[in-house]
C-alpha cells in the first residue's frame, strides 16, 4: 500500500469513532430584550446617576451666585478702661443691603462715650442711627461682578441640562453599540451552529458510503476536515460572543451592583428592532443636539464676562450718602434735619489700562475661538447625520439582496446535496455550496446589524436618541 494512501486509512479508521456536536436551541433561555436593556442603563447605570446630579449642582451654583446679594450685618463693640477711667467705649453696628446692581442701601446704629474719645466719633448719650445708600455711577453700575455671577449661573443651568444630555447619549450610545454587537455574533452563533450540522451530516454520510465501498477514504478525510474547519468558526466566534456578552454586562447596574447575565440569556433578535423603528430627518432637531447648545451655553457664558471686562475700561466713581437720625430715650426717632448726614465720593482710574485692555482683548479671541468651535460642530453633526440617513436606504437595499441571495445559495446548496447522493457531485463541490450558503447567512446578519448601527448613528447625530427611548 501507498505510504500516503495508508496514512489517510488510518485516519480515517481514527475518525469514524468520534462523535458529533449537535447544537441545541436551550428551551429555558432568556431574552434580554433592547427596551429592557436601556431601561436599566437610564435608571442604574453610574453614569447616568452621575448625569442626573448635574442639574443639581447647577442649582447650588445659582444660590452661590446669589448669595453675593444677601444683606450682612455686623456689628463691633471696643472699650478702654484705665485708672478707673473709660477712655472710650464705642459700639457700631450696620446692615448691607447689596443689589444686583452698582447700589447697595446701608443702615446702622452707633452710640459712643468716654473721656478721651475722637471727636468726630462723639454721639449723644442715646446714640445715633443712620440709613443711606452706595452708588457706583460709572464702572460698576449696570454690569458688576454680582449680577455678571447671578446670570452666569442663569446660563449655567442650560449648561448642565445639555452635559447632562450629553452624558446620557454618549452612555446610551456606547451601550446601544454593545448590544448590537452581541447581537452580530450570536446570530453569527446560529448561523456557525448550522454550519456545523450541516458538515457533520456531509461527513456521517460520507463515512457511511466510504464503509459501504462507494466513497473514497480522501472524501471522507475531506469530509471530516471540512467538518473540523466548522467547529473551528464556531469556536473562534464563541470567543468574540464571550467578549461581546462581558462587554453588556458592563452596562447592566441594579442598586449601585453590577449584575451578570445569565448563561442561557440572549440578545433579542435582530429582525425584531429591524421592523419596529420608524425614524425621521428633520435638520432643526441637529441645531438642539446637547452639543451644540452646549458650546451655545459656553458662548453665551463668556460672552457674559465679557461685557463685565469691558466695564472694567471704565473709571470708578463711587458715591456714599447717609442721612443721621438722633434718637431719645426709648430709641425712637428724636429729630430729622436734612442738614445731618454723612456724605464722600471715591475716584479712581488706572492712567495706561494696559492689564483691562489686555482681558478684554483676550475675552475677544476666546469668543472667536468659541464661535469656530460651534461652527465646526454643527457643519460636522449636520454633513454626519445627512450621510447616515443616505447609508440606511442603501443598507436596506443590501438587506434585501442578501435575503434572497441567503434564499438561492440554499436551493444550490441543496441541489448539490441531492446530486451528490446519487454520485454526481464530489464532497469539493458540497463544500463551496455550503460555504457560499453560510457566507450568505453570515452577510444576511451582518448587513442588519449594520443597519441598526448605522441607525443608532443617525439617533445619536440627529438628536432623537433620548428621545427615541
Amino acid at each position: 500500500m501507498n505510504t500516503t494512501k495508508y496514512i489517510i486509512h488510518i485516519c480515517i479508521l481514527l475518525v469514524m469513532g468520534l462523535t458529533g456536536i449537535h447544537a441545541s436551541a436551550q428551551s429555558d433561555s432568556l431574552v434580554l430584550s433592547y427596551d429592557d436593556y436601556i431601561t436599566n442603563i437610564l435608571l442604574y447605570h453610574p453614569v447616568a446617576q452621575k448625569a442626573k446630579l448635574k442639574p443639581s449642582y447647577a442649582e447650588a451654583a445659582l444660590m452661590k451666585a446669589k448669595g453675593s446679594t444677601d444683606p450682612t450685618l455686623d456689628a463691633d463693640w471696643d472699650k478702654k478702661n484705665l485708672n478707673d477711667k473709660l477712655y472710650y467705649e464705642k459700639f457700631q453696628s450696620r446692615l448691607r443691603f447689596p443689589t444686583s446692581t452698582g447700589v447697595t442701601i446701608v443702615g446702622g446704629y452707633e452710640n459712643t462715650k468716654g473721656d478721651y474719645l475722637n471727636p468726630e466719633n462723639t454721639t449723644d448719650e442715646y446714640g445715633l442711627w443712620h440709613l443711606g445708600i452706595e452708588i457706583n455711577l460709572l464702572n460698576g453700575l449696570l454690569v458688576n461682578e454680582r449680577n455678571t455671577a447671578i446670570r452666569q449661573a442663569k446660563e449655567f443651568q442650560h449648561l448642565s441640562l445639555n452635559e447632562q444630555n450629553t452624558l446620557l447619549n454618549d452612555l446610551l450610545y456606547n451601550a446601544m453599540y454593545t448590544y448590537h454587537t452581541w447581537q452580530l455574533y450570536h446570530s453569527f452563533m446560529d448561523v456557525l451552529s448550522e454550519n456545523i450540522t450541516i458538515a457533520y451530516d456531509y461527513y456521517t454520510n460520507t463515512r457511511e458510503s466510504y464503509l459501504q465501498g462507494e466513497k473514497t477514504s480522501m472524501d471522507t478525510l475531506e469530509a471530516h476536515i471540512l467538518y473540523q474547519e466548522a467547529i473551528s468558526l464556531f469556536n473562534k466566534n464563541e470567543i468574540y460572543l464571550i467578549k461581546s456578552r462581558q462587554s453588556v454586562e458592563n452596562y447592566l447596574w441594579y442598586n449601585n451592583e453590577a449584575l451578570n447575565l445569565q448563561p442561557n440569556t440572549l440578545p433579542e433578535h435582530y429582525r425584531e428592532l429591524y421592523r419596529h423603528q420608524v425614524v425621521r430627518y428633520d435638520s432643526a432637531l441637529i441645531h438642539n443636539h446637547p452639543a451644540i447648545q452646549a458650546s451655545i451655553n459656553k458662548l453665551s457664558i463668556t460672552e457674559i464676562e465679557q461685557r463685565l471686562k469691558r466695564e472694567k475700561l471704565k473709571p470708578k466713581l463711587k458715591v456714599k450718602y447717609n442721612p443721621l437720625l438722633t434718637t431719645s430715650d426709648n430709641m425712637a426717632i428724636h429729630s430729622f434735619d436734612i442738614a445731618n448726614y454723612k456724605m464722600g465720593v471715591g475716584f479712581s482710574m488706572p492712567l495706561l489700562l494696559r492689564s483691562e485692555r489686555a482681558e478684554v482683548k483676550m475675552g475677544k479671541l476666546k469668543l472667536q475661538e468659541l464661535q469656530l468651535d460651534l461652527n465646526y460642530k454643527q457643519n460636522e453633526l449636520f454633513n454626519k447625520a445627512e450621510a447616515s440617513w443616505l447609508q440606511q436606504s442603501v443598507l436596506q437595499q443590501q438587506i434585501d439582496i442578501n435575503e434572497t441571495n441567503a434564499i438561492n445559495y440554499k436551493q444550490l446548496m441543496d441541489g448539490e446535496a441531492e446530486k451528490f447522493k446519487y454520485g454526481e457531485s464530489s464532497v469539493f463541490m458540497l463544500n463551496k455550496r455550503q460555504e457560499k450558503y453560510i457566507g450568505s447567512r453570515l452577510k444576511l446578519a451582518e448587513a442588519y446589524i449594520k443597519y441598526q448601527l448605522e441607525l443608532l448613528n443617525y439617533l445619536y447625530y440627529s438628536n432623537q436618541l433620548i428621545s427615541a427611548e
